[in-house]
């Protein structure tokens, strides 16, 4: 019988690449957005081994890969993942590393880098990616040992996920993802990351008696509700708190569906484009429960005229959010998830404010101010056309929204009603065009079954357009709703506004036309980009529609298509979205017509 020399036993060996891989699969990751080039070529070798337990999807753009990832991560609150090479490859990846950083979403970028030894030297494809990204991320990392692969990515998704989200850097110079270790490594190692204890900020029992003594005692109380509490999964504790106290609700555009939209206690949207009965309300508020939310421009307009009336209660679990904008009469650095549990079994009968003249108030502004949808029986307004969405599909748990950014993400969220979390996916903080169609990408890997619909504008479509290929390539059901105006249009509407009607390159149609001096007459140009046929490129399906009485057919043909679908919907580019309050300013100064 033959015998086995131990030494023919080939050695199973591990590179970096292959443990990195591995130590994301260890965490949970099933599926990344990554683009391959030099620098990152082990690691989608190793991706390549590892296909049956992790997805790849390739994009077409690495900033589309980075979007893809947040529409992943915002749709599930689980960590999105993407991965680029180095030089340009990084650098492309950094708007969507920022757009994460100012909406705390949870991502970790993963960038292949030249190897350690030309580091610094200006060698091809290099660039320093960890000092352009220290500022628009939550931390960062540049791997220079092998050996210390399990603990980074272990700890890089400990601090994506936990405290305040957001966005994680990890920096592989190629020479480490080749490297060789013998040893199977440990991929449950200790962590070391001193001074970082999200875990602490636990509410304290005297904060929750001062905020029910402070609600026991208004009137006018209000909740202004934020994107933290979408992350904290807080949806349910929240609307608990209403129906038992009957303060109503105002949201911010990262707060939309927190708090349902057609519920008899919500407010809608707030600040400069949010509705005239949330912004009374809060100015008249002598309470504000301020839940998740960092006081943003966009919401309070001139601070100091903010909620001037009233006494503040800012719950945040980033500490460095309190005060920051506006002084908290009662500061809470903790999980508003927390605290809203704390608060519902803390209260009893006699907590709960008398507010019948206060929602008889709210009523009557709801009443002068209706948020109306504009109707034609020829054009196709695009208030009208998101309303036709939203009947179309309300009452339907599965339907997902992304927009880009512009008048349309406005429109959407006026008058679609959301009715549960991680429902709208938007660039709120950073309002990043072409945000809205690799966003839906992520969304519908992450929700196969799901109807996902990127509400989109014409320019910023043409910012990621070539997600297309992605979403034909991936069999991707995506449905596409173009409002096409053939104008940068919330810029037109500021030039509208303030600058007297001068165009100054908002038309997005041939420098010949009218339109381009400012001297538009409103016909749609037919030699501008035609959409379906891009589409046809790209083997998606498409359609025109110019006429209201075509518009809800298509729609439906849309929404029930088996596969992604572009409609292309003509609109009036002369439409400004209202209310709104001009940059800077206050509640009356707000705009009506």
């Amino acid at each position: 019988m033959a015998t086995t020399n131990k030494s023919d036993i080939k050695q199973r060996t591990y590179n970096g690449a292959e443990i990195l891989v591995e130590a994301m699969i260890r965490q949970g990751v099933e599926v990344v957005f990554a683009y391959p080039g030099g620098a990152s070529m082990p690691l989608h070798q190793a991706l390549i081994k590892n296909a049956d337990k992790i997805r790849t999807v390739l994009p077409r753009h690495e900033q589309g890969g980075g979007f893809a990832a947040q529409g992943y991560a915002r749709s599930t609150g689980k960590v999105g993942v993407c991965m680029t090479t180095s030089g340009p490859g990084a650098t492309n990846l950094v708007t969507s590393l920022a757009d994460a950083k100012m909406d705390s979403v949870p991502i970790i970028g993963i960038t292949g880098q030249v190897p350690r030894g030309v580091i610094g030297t200006d060698a091809f494809q290099e660039t320093p990616i960890v000092e352009v990204c220290r500022a628009i991320t939550k931390h960062h990392y540049l791997i220079t040992d092998l050996k210390d692969v399990p603990r980074i990515v272990k700890e890089a998704f400990y601090i994506a996920s936990t405290g305040r989200p957001g966005p994680v850097l990890i920096d592989f110079p190629k020479d480490v993802q080749l490297q060789v270790q013998a040893e199977e490594p440990d991929y449950d190692p200790p962590m070391n990351l001193p001074g970082y204890h999200p875990e602490r900020r636990k509410v304290q029992p005297e904060q929750i008696r001062q905020v029910i003594a402070a609600i026991r005692r208004s009137r006018r109380p209000i909740l202004y509700v934020g994107g933290g509490c979408v992350s904290a999964d807080a949806a349910d504790e929240l609307r608990r708190f209403v129906e038992r106290t009957g303060i109503p609700v105002a949201l911010t555009l990262r707060g939309l569906g927190a708090f349902p939209g057609d519920h008899e206690y919500s407010l809608d949207m707030l600040g400069m484009h949010g509705t005239v009965y949330a912004n009374y309300a809060i100015n008249e508020a002598d309470l504000l429960l301020a839940l998740g939310v960092r006081f943003d421009d966009r919401v309070t307009g001139k601070l100091t005229e903010f909620a001037k009336h009233g006494k503040i209660v800012h719950v945040d679990i980033d500490p460095s959010e309190i005060h920051k904008n506006k002084e908290a009469h009662i500061p809470i650095v903790a999980s508003v998830r927390d605290v809203l549990r704390e608060l519902n079994a803390a209260l009893t009968d006699d907590d709960i404010p008398q507010l019948d003249e206060w929602h008889r108030e709210i009523a009557e502004w709801k009443k002068q101010y209706p948020m109306e949808v504009k109707t034609s029986e020829d054009w196709i307004y695009p208030q009208d056309a998101i309303h036709e969405l939203w009947r179309q599909t309300k009452g339907r748990d599965d339907v997902y929204i992304t927009t880009g950014v512009g008048q349309h993400q406005m429109w959407v969220a006026q008058h679609y009603k959301f009715a549960r979390p991680r429902r709208f996916m938007s660039s709120s903080g950073l309002g990043t065009m072409g945000f809205g169609l690799p966003a839906a990408v992520g969304v519908q890997v992450a929700h196969p079954e799901a109807l996902v619909v990127d509400v989109d504008g014409d320019g910023s479509l043409l910012m990621n357009i070539q997600e297309l290929a992605t979403v034909h390539c991936e069999k991707l059901p995506v449905k596409i709703l173009l409002l096409n105006n053939q104008h940068l249009g919330m810029v037109v509407q500021w030039e509208d506004r303030f600058m007297d009607g001068r165009r100054a390159h908002t038309y997005l149609g041939p420098i010949d036309r009218p339109e381009a001096q400012g001297k538009g007459d409103g016909t749609f140009d037919e030699t501008y980009p035609d959409f379906v046929q891009i589409a046809a490129g790209f083997n998606v399906p498409a359609r025109h529609v110019r006429k209201r009485s075509e518009f809800t057919d298509a729609l439906t043909e849309m929404l029930e298509s088996d596969g992604p679908f572009l409609l292309d919907v003509v609109c009036p580019y002369q439409e400004h979205v209202l209310p709104m309050i001009p940059s800077g300013a206050t509640v009356r100064d707000i705009i009506l017509e």
